[in-house]
């Protein structure tokens, strides 16, 4: 890009800028149309005296060039006094540039108290008081920039500059949390950590390198960070010779030490202490959260029951399985539990996952009295879950795994019959296999659902993904897994979206998974996420109902199987989007974010049974005779109002073609005063009666080529519901001159 970076209209106060680097931010800022403070005390390097002269010169400097600067001499530790220069002479203040500092180097053993306090109070204690008066002002414009100083020193230690290194990595520490609270308030900080010839490095560095490393090369990258269009904040940037880097920390993987009714010993340290110190696979913690609240959730995790799982390891259960991994001992996994539960947790579940009265088919999933009420295929994960959630967190017997590193990578749903409105389910969980992906291990969990005849209602696998678990020598593909399908290389033949309630995550937990990554801020934060996020589970109910909405007609008896791939988190109050694809009686699918355009779902399908698929009107090869038939029928029926009670019923025309349906047609002569005739289904409960019909042997039942009693024994015409009211459809067909 080559638009210039202009601060016009922008107040900008460097302090400790009669010289050196503090000197070049305030010439580069005024040259680029700010208005400039440029405080100094006008002391020496050490902190001792005082002057106008270095604020002076500068000032005069940038004048000379018409830029517009006002000069303050105050010590930065009557930050109030400073800021209020800015004010009194621009009437804001913008940009604030914390650069004020003096050196007291000596050696550990020698530092006085007063070489100690006054480095602090001119490096961390001034930039505080400085930036303080200035956020006020900041917070209420909802705009400003803060650069805080630190130093090679700070960061890595410097010999003879216990004081200086100190003070200038507790600018760091600040730096990060001033662009925590900032953040809402439109308030960016930043670190830099430059390296330049000054008067500061003169103690530090031989004078040729020092006269070598120009000011002029640190203040470009000062001023970009300072810039509107600049979003960086809580960065740590070194700086210097025409270079910049960023900082980031980074630590080990760790050692779990503690076991259930075990100590941890030094002896315990000692013997990890390779694994403890070995950055071959680092992390990088982003938050004070993220970097030790894990430990609060580990420390959950140690304190559940251990009879459990240790009675579970030693039963004979035929439906353990015994997994024999390199390098992990044989071990075994079982859980089981039972499900209770009637219509009001099943109208739950699907008010977790987005069912409105917004919508058309409602009443078959919120309403428990109606005729065809359904219970969402997708609501026999929720059993499993249950079995799984304490067996899940614990791993593989014997296989260390740090519970708070599980990640939900992988779902497989397969349903044998629909589910019961209400019942006992009872769950069986066996791990099926685990896969070493270097990064990581990936733990199969099997889940067989029962009713109380003890018939197979469903089959869940649970695939989760344990970070840092890996590398134990297993295999990095398996069998047992289901796998995932890519989406077809072409553009999708339907698309549904629907927005989240920003109430969702809050509302599916009540389902069984009350993990406070989804309610809970602060606990979110600790998982490295900003807010809480949306259940992928809950994201999977979403997509599922978009395929069935799309080809099934929102019949879940149709539903035969799903699986997907979790890539992304979701935040409640986003907008999913599902794309899908049709080949035979399977769907392929992906769901994206609308908001930021992420996948958060990849790989996917659903499988119908044969009955199920139905092609949407988008994918017609030709357009259709009974469409031209039906908005001549509505024409009719507007134009004869005593028709509508005459008739007194609702129909459902349901249109075949190739023998898939391919569109639905409603005939409504009950619910309004003159009747409607309209696309899609019924508005209003349930059609009274359902015809199902081709396309072409419509055209020929309404001109009279096809007698309908001959139809209906031929098996043409097929009804359901009210068959006898059939008959009324007589006279509808008055338009047979006009076909």
């Amino acid at each position: 890009m080559t638009d210039t970076l202009k601060f016009d209209g922008k107040v900008v106060l460097v302090t400790g800028a009669g010289n050196g680097l503090g000197r070049a931010y305030a010439l580069a800022f005024a040259e680029r149309g700010a208005a400039v403070v440029v405080n100094d005390l006008g002391g020496s390097a050490f902190g001792s005296g005082k002057g106008s002269k270095a604020a002076d010169q500068v000032v005069n400097e940038i004048k000379a060039k018409g830029g517009k600067a006002v000069a303050n001499y105050d010590s930065v530790e009557e930050g109030e006094k400073v800021v209020q220069t800015a004010l009194d002479a621009f009437g804001r203040i913008d940009v604030v540039i914390n650069n004020a500092g003096i050196l007291r180097d000596k050696s550990f053993a020698r530092i006085s108290d007063e070489d100690w306090d006054i480095i602090h109070r001119v490096h961390l204690r001034g930039s505080f008081l400085v930036s303080r008066a200035a956020w006020p002002h900041m917070k209420n414009q909802g705009y400003g920039r803060i650069i805080l100083v630190s130093s090679s020193a700070g960061i890595y230690g410097n010999f003879g500059q216990a004081n200086y290194s100190a003070a200038k990595l507790g600018l760091a520490g600040l730096s990060n949390t001033l662009s925590l609270e900032g953040k809402k308030y439109g308030i960016y900080c930043n670190c830099i950590a430059p390296i330049a010839g000054s008067r500061l490095t003169e103690t530090v560095m031989p004078k040729e390198i020092a006269e070598a490393l120009k000011p002029e090369y640190v203040a470009p990258v000062v001023v970009y960070l300072c810039h509107d269009s600049c979003k960086e904040s809580g960065g740590l940037f070194e700086v210097g010779a025409g270079w910049v880097g960023k900082l980031r920390w980074q630590r080990t993987e760790g050692v779990a030490l503690r076991e259930k009714n075990k100590p941890v010993t030094a002896e315990l340290v000692r013997d990890n202490w390779d694994r403890i110190t070995d950055f071959s696979n680092p992390t990088y913690p982003r938050t004070s959260a993220e970097s030790s609240g894990f430990m609060i959730q580990l420390v959950n995790e140690l304190d559940k029951e251990e009879e459990e799982s240790k009675a579970a390891a030693q039963s004979n259960d035929p439906v353990v399985r015994k997994l024999s991994l390199p390098q992990i001992s044989p071990s075994t996994f079982k859980s089981s539990a039972k499900f209770n539960y009637t219509e009001k947790e099943a109208i739950l579940y699907a008010l977790g996952v987005g069912v409105s009265t917004s919508q058309e088919d409602y009443l078959k999933f919120l309403f428990e009295f109606s005729a065809d009420f359904s219970v969402l295929p997708t609501f026999a994960v929720i059993p499993a879950f249950e079995t799984l959630k304490s067996g899940q967190m614990k791993g593989v017997p014997g296989f260390k795994i740090d519970p708070t590193k599980i990640l939900h990578g992988e779902q497989y749903l397969e349903l044998y019959k629909p589910l019961p409105r209400s019942g006992t389910l009872t769950s069986k969980v066996w791990i099926a296999d685990v896969m070493d992906k270097k990064s990581g291990a990936v733990i199969l969990y099997n889940v067989e659902t029962v009713d109380e005849k003890n018939e197979k209602v469903a089959f869940n696998q649970f695939a989760t993904f344990v970070v840092g678990a890996g590398k134990f020598g297993g295999n990095q593909t398996s069998n047992e897994s289901k796998p995932l399908v890519d989406i077809p290389g072409r553009a999708p033949d339907a698309v549904k979206h629907e927005k989240t309630s920003i109430d969702q995550a809050a509302l599916y937990r009540l389902n069984g998974d009350p993990n406070p990554l989804h309610i809970d801020p602060s606990f979110a934060a600790m998982g490295g996420f900003k807010t809480p996020i949306l259940h992928g589970l809950c994201s999977f109910g979403y997509a599922v109902r978009h395929v069935m909405a799309t080809y099934a007609n929102n019949d879940m008896s149709r539903f035969k199987a799903v699986k997907v791939r979790f890539a992304k988190p979701v935040l409640p109050g986003q907008t999913l989007l599902t794309e899908m694809w049709k080949e035979g009686n399977r769907i392929h699918f992906q769901t994206k974010v609308v908001d930021n355009g992420n996948i958060c779902i990849t790989g996917a399908y659903v499988d119908l049974t044969p009955a199920a698929v139905s092609e949407v009107v988008s994918q017609q090869t030709g357009p259709l005779k009974s469409t031209e038939i039906f908005k001549l029928m509505a024409e009719q029926v507007k134009s004869n109002p005593g028709l509508a009670a005459k008739i007194n019923a609702v129909f459902q025309w349901n249109i075949t073609k190739d023998g898939a349906q391919v569109s639905t047609w409603v005939v409504d002569m009950k619910n309004s005063k003159n009747g409607e005739v309209y696309e899609g289904n019924p508005s209003s409960g349930k059609a009274d009666c359902t015809l199902t019909i081709t396309d072409e042997n419509f055209v020929d039942l309404v001109s009279g080529k096809l007698d309908a009693q001959k139809a209906f024994l031929g098996g043409k015409l097929k009804l359901t519901g009210n068959i006898m009211l059939a008959q009324k459809l007589g006279d509808l067909f008055a338009m047979k001159a006009k076909i």
